[in-house]
């Protein structure tokens, strides 16, 4: 067929680059995660209405989006090594005071901090990723990153519920800074410095750097599609253990077995699915992912009590859809901006997708409502359909990406990658 495209291996130090990046990855994603189980615990200990616990999530999310914004003209002029170790010890930091606050307002603050930094790491990862790895390897890439996401919910969130129920909510957000330090040393001791962008710097002010970027046409394409897939997560997620709890009737027992199941399929899942968008066009699973998530996330978001094995199927079957769109969808966004423009465009490009999903939190706090601390959420299912709605249109959108990459690539222009000694 003419899609289908022959594997480029990996060398041994882009293995340990996949895996360090994943490790990092997994404790950052895993810091967000866990206010989905903890919500209901939180709702409960700080008797929050979903507004306030809505506004929780969103304080990170618009943290992180500000602090991509205005990192966005530096990212480019330094070692991206040295950037993500600065940001990740600042995550860590963030993340111990979660793990010290006491009141809501100061649980608000903590996740400010934590967003600050938490939220650029991503972006430093993925221009790291482009540094590195070909469009041609960086499905493959995606799909072992983004199993910090499924073993965030195996391990993780099981061992963070285990702790929460045992010694307080408090518990797991200090269980994630022990993790996340013992990574930052591997992170300064292993890997290698990523500079050579620095070498074709051409804009010598940061700001004009920033600005450059935006005006570009093609970025803001880009920009528009990852923001807008990010607006479903941050708006079920939040909310998910509660509306697991309170209108499917899963026990608090039972939540744990829940995320640990679903952890499991992506661990599976996203392998494939890496593969899959390397030597099948990243649009075509793109498309069909975003379809599969359509029909799931319809049929879940309607639910009333459900027996806990008929629960763990659909959240099996909607969690694939959602997990599948982000591997081809990130893959194919890396390959947008040239080599000088990577570190701004990711850091962008994470910033209004991080804005954009603090709107969504604190859009559906306000749609979702519950009478009592122990009545069903109302509202749950209209989530669902703004979702549906969503996910068409980033189909369309994704579709231009496409093209535009396909474009670029023929051209041999965006596909090059800056890669050091590996």
């Amino acid at each position: 067929m003419k899609e289908q495209k022959q594997t480029i291996p990996f060398t041994g130090y882009q293995k340990f680059a996949v895996f360090i990046l994943a490790i990092t990855q997994f404790t950052v994603i895993l810091d967000f995660m866990v206010m989905s189980p903890l919500g209901d615990i939180l709702m409960k200990d700080l008797d929050l209405k979903p507004t306030r616990f809505g506004l929780v999530v969103s304080a990170y999310a618009f943290s992180a989006g500000i602090s991509g914004l205005l990192t966005a003209g530096f990212a480019d002029k330094f070692d991206r090594k040295k950037l993500l170790l600065f940001f990740y010890i600042g995550f860590i930091g963030g993340t111990i005071l979660c793990g010290i606050v006491t009141s809501y307002p100061l649980l608000v603050a903590a996740r400010i901090v934590t967003g600050l930094f938490g939220g650029v790491i991503g972006s430093i990862s993925m221009a790291i990723v482009a540094d590195l790895f070909t469009l041609e390897q960086r499905g493959r890439v995606m799909g072992f990153i983004q199993m910090g996401f499924g073993a965030s919910q195996i391990l993780g969130i099981p061992i963070g519920l285990y702790l929460a129920n045992a010694w307080g909510w408090h518990a797991p957000f200090l269980w994630v800074a022990a993790m996340a330090g013992v990574v930052a040393i591997s992170i300064a001791f292993k890997l290698q410095p990523i500079n050579k962008h620095l070498l074709i710097q051409k804009d010598k002010s940061a700001f004009n750097h920033l600005i450059h970027t935006l005006a570009k046409k093609d970025y803001r394409i880009g920009f528009t599609a990852t923001a807008l897939l990010s607006v479903g997560g941050f708006m079920l997620m939040p909310f998910g253990s509660a509306f697991a709890i309170n209108n499917l009737h899963i026990t608090q027992h039972e939540l744990p077995i829940l995320f640990m199941i679903a952890g499991l399929s992506t661990l599976v899942i996203m392998p494939i699915i890496g593969k899959l968008s390397d030597t099948i066009d990243k649009f075509k699973i793109f498309a069909i992912a975003s379809i599969w998530t359509i029909v799931t996330v319809a049929i879940y978001t309607n639910l009333s009590v459900t027996p806990f094995w008929l629960v763990s199927i659909f959240n099996v079957l909607m969690m694939a859809g959602v997990m599948s769109r982000m591997i081809p969808s990130t893959a194919l966004v890396t390959a947008i901006p040239v080599a000088e423009d990577r570190g701004a465009f990711m850091s962008i490009n994470s910033s209004l997708q991080q804005i954009a999903g603090g709107i969504a939190a604190a859009f559906a706090g306000m749609i979702v409502v519950q009478n009592d601390k122990f009545s069903p959420l109302e509202h749950y299912s209209t989530l669902g359909y703004i979702i549906i709605g969503i996910s068409i249109l980033t189909i369309v959108l994704m579709y231009r990406v496409s093209k535009l990459v396909k474009k670029n690539t023929s051209g041999n222009t965006l596909n090059i990658p800056v890669i050091n000694e590996i």
